[in-house]
């Protein structure tokens, strides 16, 4: 759990960003939106596939790309 130390004569602006932050670095808000709602198996399997074949695409159009250079 992320938590941070106000140092004496600390604004609140200053504390506030180190906060986000370190909040951030956490991934913690990407964690509450995706625990939001339930999901079913079959919509997370299908995500999934979908962000399979997006790598695959990419490495793909990233290995032309270098190809065609050659």
């Amino acid at each position: 759990m992320p938590g941070i130390v106000v140092h004496p004569g600390e604004d609140f602006e200053t504390a506030y960003r180190k906060f986000k932050r370190q909040v951030d670095r956490n991934l913690i808000i990407v964690e509450v939106r995706k625990r939001r709602f339930y999901e079913p198996p079959s919509e997370r399997r299908k995500r999934e596939k979908i962000a399979i074949r997006k790598k695959i695409l990419r490495k793909l159009w990233l290995l032309r790309r270098f190809e065609s250079r050659l």
